[in-house]
């Protein structure tokens, strides 16, 4: 019986793949690694650490966020803009004071911005002398206070007649600093015109105030002279003129000049050769110094009052109480009392710093621009500029609730290129290996 033998055939060797293979497969790899570098690239580069859908949902939740602080905002500077009354109580409030026969008032915080309550707050009023927080908003920073300068008798030209005035002499050399404490203490339109001059022109300077109170958001105000001499067609109201006082206590050197009660007022020899004695000037606020039967306010920081014929009793008045400032303006009291205006600016001040906890905002100040530490370096009526602490900047202001990068567009772009030169690499393998002629091992079976 022949005996069979089976064989088994011996395993082939495991094929080694082709060039072509190895250059498919290179290719492909690069292909996976660029569509796997696109998002995490990107989301590295945004700073999210690989999580963009994170970013995007936090990005798009402070978006809706700050819509809606805009729309609030928005909605209670409309509201300001209706005639009347306007306050917004909530549990604890006191009630407005009453006995005001102001033509237009407000009462604002001064480091928010926010509009306590109101009265008429956009009607539009002679402005009187309160028109000089507006000139020095616009001028001030464009002098030094140690700038020297000889007055000239065209620096005194064009006057009003019955103007107020400090007392400057043509002839006679003036610190810049000197003709800003005529202008806050003494109301003097003869330093404004000066200053005015110093800043080109009167005609210049009125049309940069003009400038300047619209970048401010002061709408209602329309600009003629620069001292608040009555003139046909110039106009304010309580809101501007509190928008006028916030931006000027921001500057150290305002919030200095209205905090002063008194000063010495340089002499000298004037153009005829004659010598004038230096003289004592006051601050005719009188709820800043407490003359003539007014009650120095505790803890206010000036700023400014005015009267004209045609105005009447005007005042913006500021106050600092437990690190809160409270602005307030009064125009045109009607009651007739004596004092009016002082004594109506006094019932809103104790108002606003009693209710600014527990009252809602009916407006803001200035709903574009962040919150500012109004109260800096502005000392209380009494106390030293110079010794005043400075005030607290305020809360924190708030981070997006996830990070986000500006640059997150153009980092997305950078890995999508990224990506394409590692196909790139990959096309130009093929060709060299194909160049070359390598020959990989046949995988067909014998």
């Amino acid at each position: 019986m022949n005996a069979y033998r089976r064989f088994r055939r011996p395993p082939l060797p495991h094929p080694l793949p082709t060039a072509r293979q190895q250059a498919a497969a290179l290719a492909t790899a690069c292909c996976l690694a660029a569509l796997a570098a696109g998002p995490a690239l990107a989301g590295e580069n945004s700073g999210t650490g690989g999580t963009g859908g994170s970013a995007r949902q936090a990005t798009s939740a402070a978006s809706s966020a700050d819509r809606s602080d805009a729309a609030r905002a928005g909605s209670a500077t409309a509201l300001l803009s209706e005639p009347g009354v306007h306050v917004a109580p909530r549990a604890g409030a006191p009630a407005l004071p009453s006995g005001l026969s102001a033509l237009s008032w407000t009462v604002s915080d001064a480091r928010t911005g926010e509009v306590l309550a109101a009265k008429d707050a956009h009607r539009k009023l002679p402005p009187a002398s309160t028109l000089k927080t507006l000139f020095a908003d616009t001028v001030m920073p464009r002098f030094p206070a140690t700038l020297k300068h000889k007055v000239t008798q065209a620096d005194l030209a064009g006057l009003g007649e019955g103007s107020s005035l400090v007392g400057v002499q043509p002839g006679q050399t003036y610190t810049v600093a000197d003709l800003w404490r005529g202008v806050f203490l003494a109301s003097g339109n003869d330093a404004v015109h000066v200053l005015a001059n110093m800043n080109g022109s009167v005609a210049n300077t009125v049309a940069q105030m003009q400038a300047k109170a619209r970048m401010l958001g002061a709408n209602d105000t329309h600009v003629v002279t620069p001292d608040g001499y009555d003139e046909p067609g110039q106009v304010s109201s309580a809101y501007d003129l509190a928008v006028f006082a916030r931006a000027g206590l921001d500057n150290p050197d305002f919030a200095g000049y209205a905090a002063t009660k008194d000063s010495q007022f340089p002499g000298g020899y004037d153009d005829h050769g004659t010598y004038v004695a230096s003289f004592g000037i006051e601050n005719t606020n009188r709820l800043l110094t407490g003359e003539k039967g007014v009650t120095a306010y505790p803890g206010l920081i000036g700023v400014k009052n005015g009267y004209t014929t045609n105005a009447g009793n005007t005042l913006v008045a500021a106050a600092r109480r437990d690190g809160r400032t409270i602005i307030v303006s009064v125009m045109n009291p009607q009651s007739g009392v004596y004092n009016a205006v002082y004594t109506e600016a006094t019932k809103l001040l104790d108002w606003g710093f009693a209710a600014a906890d527990h009252t809602s905002a009916v407006g803001t100040l200035n709903a574009a621009a962040p919150d500012r530490p109004a109260d800096a370096g502005v000392a209380p009526a009494g106390q030293s500029t110079s010794s005043a602490s400075a005030a607290d900047p305020g809360a924190p202001r708030e981070e997006p609730a996830g990070p986000v990068s500006a640059h997150s567009d153009t980092a997305s772009t950078t890995a999508w290129y990224i990506g394409g030169a590692l196909v790139l690499v990959a096309a130009v393998c093929v060709v060299l290996l194909r160049r070359r002629g390598i020959k990989g091992h046949d995988s067909a079976e014998s």
